[in-house]
């Protein structure tokens, strides 16, 4: 690039990284690293992490695993509260996916901004949603646990709480990925606003939010299990309760069988997004 019949200061101007001090520029570079290794000591000496804590915590951590890895009296566990928990929990993660996938399908719409012109009225819906998610699902549980009582109905109310803002904000965002030569396309025949999202827009995005819903059950068998401990039932309180008995033989069994649901769940959800979605190749 010429700089013919440019002056000294419009050189500056348009090239200061070439006049730039070496050291002011080194040490421009040098910032963040230097920010990011001071924070991270902060974090430590704030913690009080140490070498010793570590290796203490290790060899305890040893005690409780060989506990795990040798199990006493199987024959004579209670069953029948671990597997009741477990279809507990199982039923809460599906009712609690399933209401809020329903109710974030119009949600989602109402929030999208090529769906909802009225910009107020969008950003309101925006901000509803962002309070929904905002708030994380066990402090739902919590505050539904006092509200409902003990059981799986407030793990039930947490997860369609927070579910129903994160899947409505995800299916907003699909809802204006949408092709518009196919709305175009149906709206050429002369449908209805209603038609016109119900035959243009739908079969678009419906493969996206099974998805998105068959993840989000998967996801909600494992957090129901969290949930369970602060109240809400389910395999979570039999594993709360084993753990606090220190039966941690039992504990591994209940954690075992967790493992084996979710890796369930996963493979029939795959299943279930080939035979609607198909099969994508890498």
């Amino acid at each position: 690039m010429s700089t013919a019949g440019l002056g000294d200061d419009a050189i500056h101007a348009r090239f200061p990284e070439l006049f730039d001090d070496r050291l002011v520029t080194r040490a421009k570079r040098a910032a963040p690293w230097l920010i990011g290794l001071a924070y991270v000591v902060f974090c430590i000496w704030l913690f009080d992490l140490s070498l010793a804590k570590l290796i203490t915590g290790l060899d305890r951590m040893w005690i409780v695993v060989r506990s795990m890895l040798v199990w006493n009296d199987f024959w004579s566990w209670n069953f029948g509260a671990i597997f009741n928990g477990l279809f507990e929990t199982l039923a809460m993660a599906f009712m609690g996916t399933l209401i809020a996938s329903i109710l974030a399908v119009p949600l989602g719409f109402l929030a999208a901004a090529n769906v909802v012109r009225v910009g107020v009225f969008r950003h309101a819906v925006r901000r509803v949603l962002d309070v929904l998610r905002g708030v994380d699902q066990l402090i739902w549980a919590l505050m539904y646990v006092r509200a409902v009582g003990l059981g799986p109905l407030a793990g039930v109310l947490a997860i369609v709480t927070s579910d129903t803002g994160t899947l409505a904000k995800v299916y907003s965002e699909a809802v204006e990925n949408v092709d518009k030569k196919q709305l175009d396309g149906v709206k050429a025949t002369g449908a209805g606003t209603l038609q016109l999202y119900r035959f243009g827009a739908l079969p678009q995005i419906m493969p996206v939010f099974l998805s998105l819903s068959l993840y989000f059950f998967e996801s909600n068998t494992r957090s129901a299990t969290i949930l369970g401990i602060v109240g809400a039932g389910g395999i979570g309180l039999q594993l709360s309760e084993r753990m606090r008995a220190n039966l941690w033989d039992q504990t591994a069994f209940i954690i075992l069988l967790i493992l084996i649901t979710v890796g369930v769940i996963d493979h029939l959800s795959r299943l279930i997004r080939e035979r609607f979605i198909g099969k994508r190749s890498l």
